[in-house]
């Protein structure tokens, strides 16, 4: 396998971390703040309370303040990636970044901080005075041996969780494989010959924490750019290297693998052979984790060799060792107890934690992680996925219970039950929802038409699609003019097919299908022959309609209501099925389906009932448990209306219907239909629950709505999805974003209409 090349240009790249708002970061208060009153609490004098109990009780910060959700993403910037030391303010996308991977994962508020000094004194000092007012610390990008001196430190000193990920989270994430991994050969860790390749930061980290989970020291050797660390050895070392010295005449990386069970690599691209892998013992285990290349590839040792079990740094192989499947956990847990360090034993059950997590039975979610394929515990699966949405419940409580044990737990745990609980409340329910959809496009590789195959959005678009593998995008429009605009935003040459209408030798076949299909409906052949000609949305819907491709995505620079009527020309509804709307509003990690916020401008009762049906099937099939609200400006009943009296009559509807397979209620208020404890007051409701879809009484209140959101709010909103027609068909709105435009061709990748509950 070739290099896996970026999904992106840097034009992308940067435009992404500078538009609309520079940065990835950002604070919102979580407290109102909208009247004097609210001021006067949250500072002067309300905050002189709080003030006064803190400074009796320093350990109260975690009471009135945001400490105990907070960490700290600290650098440097001597070790920034695989880049080197590009000085402090280089490493500040990466440390915003590792920030918003807390949030993501974990639900942990995060801020980066980057201290201007080499030296190590200089840093210690300054994350001493100032460590006290976070959580926690993430030590990052910080260059070795600086970085084992600065958190050695910075442990002692601070009674704060203080943690060097670049070490110790690919020694958790590793470590769980090896566990895994020694379990399906039938290997005892006590036994365990392991020879590692790179003796920095992470190899010295991973080398010390299978030591603690029990492999012998003596069966340890490390190896460097010089050679086998051993006992008596003065050429390069230091009192990090010189504790993993052993007694041994092995003196090459090639001697080290000889016979060994297990080979770890944190070193270069390159530094393992095809003849060190023949050398090692039967089954071998090898961990070739150097990023972005790995230290050799996964089809070089399956050319030696066909018995061993192989995870590197990279996505694009089995078994990832992605530090993202520990740091969040191992914070989450330490915070929720309120930990005053993160100690081996936890870093040890984080280790056990998520190699337990690989043998259990493997949900829906991380199915479609894997392109629909289900994997099972095994030699290409000993790491769970980092879409898994179990970690987040299932981790966490590890950690927490080995600082209860080992005593740094300031706040321990009672009910361990309804921990866990809360920690599935945070997680993102949305997030599988995506990758699930980018999965299955995946799988499926779809040909999706970009309608608007001139404009630079749409360009930049369909070579994202192809890019990150979603599909195969078909652009239509001048050769020429896509040409210029793909020279100019940077797209290679060849790279994305083009198709010119006018041109194609499909013409007649579209305009004799498109004619046949009109002249009863006032339409003269040569009318036909133009719309084929010269309306790209008419000539992508034939294709769809004739079998030359799957889906397509428009609307860049049509209105909505013009790229769907050009689309029901060519394209039905589906039998006995309504044609909706729906757009997802994603927020602070709760998702909920607006519908119809396109189509049908004032529903009536019927319609309003077959909105209903249409959004709960698809909300199912995307793999959510449908909760429907039939939203009014009453609330059953009070006051009425002519549109109150539409939505009852739709629920009425439903009620006679008898079969119907999802919770419904209205009509409701939208406050009351998210509040999930509205049943207090209306106890005779039959939501169990806040509602996650909401069926609008009329289409301007579902746009309305759903603009307010993502304009004023931070809310996500992807859609409207066009739901009911017999082909998929995504339109974006005006001016939509690069983002906008791949998550809809995505969509209609997917295509919601004919996707199963199960394949979802």
């Amino acid at each position: 396998m070739t290099t896996k090349r970026p999904s992106f240009t840097d034009q992308e790249a940067l435009d992404f971390h500078s538009k609309p708002t520079p940065g990835k970061i950002s604070m919102a208060p979580t407290k109102p703040m909208g009247t004097q009153r609210d001021l006067s609490l949250a500072y002067s004098p309300g905050v002189a309370i709080p003030v006064l109990a803190i400074a009796e009780d320093p350990d109260k910060a975690y009471d009135y303040t945001s400490k105990g959700n907070m960490v700290a993403v600290i650098s440097n910037g001597t070790a920034i990636l695989g880049l080197g030391n590009l000085g402090h303010m280089a490493s500040k996308p990466v440390m915003e970044g590792k920030s918003v991977l807390f949030k993501r994962f974990a639900d942990i508020d995060s801020i980066d901080v980057e201290v201007n000094t080499t030296d190590a004194e200089d840093f210690i000092r300054t994350v001493r005075n100032i460590g006290d007012t976070w959580g926690g610390i993430n030590l990052e990008d910080i260059g070795s041996p600086d970085c084992f001196i600065i958190e050695s430190r910075l442990r002692e000193e601070l009674d704060i969780p203080v943690f060097h990920d670049d070490q110790h989270g690919t020694a958790i994430i590793a470590a769980a494989g090896i566990i895994n991994a020694c379990h399906i050969t039938g290997r005892e860790l006590k036994d365990l010959k392991v020879a590692v390749s790179g003796a920095g930061a992470a190899g010295l980290s991973v080398a010390g924490l299978i030591r603690h989970l029990g492999v012998k020291a003596e069966n340890i050797l490390m190896c460097d750019s010089t050679g086998v660390v051993y006992e008596g050895r003065t050429d390069k070392m230091d009192q990090f290297k010189s504790a993993f010295a052993v007694k041994t005449s092995k003196r090459t990386l090639a001697e080290a693998c000889e016979g060994a069970d297990c080979l770890l690599g944190l070193s270069a691209k390159g530094a393992v052979s095809k003849a060190m892998v023949k050398s090692m013992a039967k089954n071998p285990i090898i961990f070739a984790m150097a990023n972005p290349d790995p230290e050799i590839t996964p089809e070089e040792i399956k050319s030696v060799r066909d018995d061993a079990i192989i995870a590197t740094g990279r996505s694009d192989y089995p078994n990832q060792v992605n530090n993202v499947l520990g740091f969040p956990y191992i914070f989450r847990g330490a915070l929720d107890v309120r930990a005053r360090s993160i100690n081996e034993e936890m870093k040890v059950a984080a280790a056990r934690a998520l190699a337990e997590l690989a043998r259990e039975d493997v949900p829906d979610e991380v199915a479609a992680a894997y392109h629909g394929a289900r994997p099972t515990f095994g030699r290409e699966y000993i790491i769970p996925t980092p879409f898994d949405p179990r970690l987040i419940s299932f981790i966490p409580p590890f950690v927490a219970q080995a600082a209860m044990d080992t005593g740094v737990a300031r706040k321990p745990i009672a009910d361990m039950d309804a921990y866990r609980a809360s920690l599935a409340q945070r997680a993102d329910p949305a997030a599988a929802f995506i990758q699930g959809v980018q999965a299955r496009a995946r799988d499926v590789q779809r040909r999706i038409v970009f309608a608007e195959g001139e404009e630079p959005a749409v360009v930049r678009a369909a070579f994202s699609f192809k890019n990150q593998g979603l599909g195969h995008p078909i652009l239509i429009g001048r050769e020429a003019q896509v040409e210029r605009t793909m020279e100019q935003m940077g797209v290679p040459a060849g790279t994305l097919e083009i198709i010119n209408a006018r041109l194609s030798d499909n013409n007649p076949i579209y305009t004799d299908f498109l004619y046949a299909r009109l002249q009863r409906d006032g339409y003269l052949k040569r009318d036909v022959q133009r719309l084929v000609n010269q309306d790209r949305n008419i000539f992508g819907c034939c294709m769809l309609k004739n079998g030359d491709a799957d889906g397509m995505v428009t609307g860049v620079t049509r209105n909505y209501d013009v790229a769907l009527s050009d689309s029901r020309l060519v394209l039905d509804t589906l039998p006995g099925q309504a044609l909706i709307g729906m757009s997802m509003v994603i927020n602070r990690g709760r998702t909920v389906f607006i519908a119809d916020t396109s189509v049908t401008e004032l529903p009536q009762g019927d319609d309003l009932a077959n909105i209903a049906l249409e959004a709960a099937a698809a909300v199912r099939a995307m793999g959510f448990v449908p909760r429907v609200a039939f939203l009014s400006y009453s609330t059953f009943g009070n006051p009425m209306g002519e549109r109150g009296e539409k939505v009852r009559e739709a629920v009425a509807i439903l009620d006679e219907m008898g079969d119907v397979d999802f919770e419904y209620e209205g009509d409701m208020n939208a406050d009351i239909a998210l509040n999930p404890s509205h049943s207090a007051l209306y106890p005779f409701s039959r939501l169990k629950g806040p509602a996650n879809v909401l069926v609008m009484p009329a289409i301007h209140a579902a746009s309305i709505s759903t603009k307010l959101l993502e304009s004023m709010s931070r809310a996500t909103v992807i859609g409207p999805m066009l739901l009911g027609l017999e082909k998929p068909v995504q339109i974006a709105s005006l001016g939509a974003t690069v983002g906008d435009i791949v998550n809809l061709a995505t969509i209609a990748a997917y295509d919601v209409d004919r996707v199963h509950p199960d394949q979802a």
